[in-house]
């Protein structure tokens, strides 16, 4: 597991919230950071290199046991990983977490680990970590922010996750969840970017309350 490499990029406030960007398998963290053209400039944005490498200069968040399946002792020792760091260099902001593709299911995995400890998760053309050592029990997400983007022609990610991860956010987590089901590749379409700015400018003026 590799130590911490992160783009930050310059805060606009002094008490701007911080959107930690989480990018998708086999990427690294200048992936991540193009995120940030999807996030309102109000944010600051950090964008983390996954603690897994594949070699050849491509990173991950855990071990997989099959697309969008991680593996749950390497998903346990990345969220012990992502606790440090946010305790080193996050432990008094307000953070959002938007995960794209395996990075979505790791922004669920922090969510579903500790619910409170972020003011939103986005995951976007990602799954919800199932049977990862998580629990993905009705209601474990009970009032907390999601927002959740997947495209109906998705030649990436399954779609029987796809599906369990639309019924379980939207029916039985309990969050107070934006979803919205979209038609195109595996990437982030203009649709999806337009309503994640959106949810995030909602988001903002909660964060004093989370």
């Amino acid at each position: 597991m590799s130590g911490t490499h992160a783009l930050w990029s310059p805060a606009p406030s002094e008490n701007a919230p911080l959107a930690v960007l989480l990018h998708g398998r086999g990427a690294d963290e200048h992936s991540g950071a193009a995120l940030a053209a999807h996030i309102p400039d109000t944010y600051q944005t950090v964008a983390l290199r996954g603690p897994v490498s594949l070699g050849a200069g491509r990173y991950t968040w855990f071990e997989n046991q099959g697309i969008g399946r991680p593996q749950p002792e390497s998903l346990a020792h990345s969220l012990a990983w992502f606790r440090d760091w946010q305790t080193r260099e996050a432990a008094d902001r307000q953070i959002v977490v938007v995960g794209f593709s395996g990075g979505a299911a790791f922004a669920g995995a922090v969510v579903l680990e500790d619910p409170t400890s972020v003011a939103g998760a986005a995951l976007l053309y990602g799954t919800v970590p199932f049977d990862a050592g998580l629990s993905t029990e009705p209601g474990r997400l009970e009032g907390a922010r999601v927002f959740h983007a997947q495209s109906a022609d998705d030649e990436v990610m399954p779609k029987d996750l796809m599906d369990r991860t639309w019924h379980y956010l939207r029916l039985e987590s309990g969050a107070n969840v934006v979803a919205m089901r979209t038609s195109g590749p595996h990437d982030v379409s203009h649709e999806v970017s337009e309503g994640l700015q959106r949810w995030l400018t909602v988001v903002e003026p909660r964060l004093g309350e989370a």
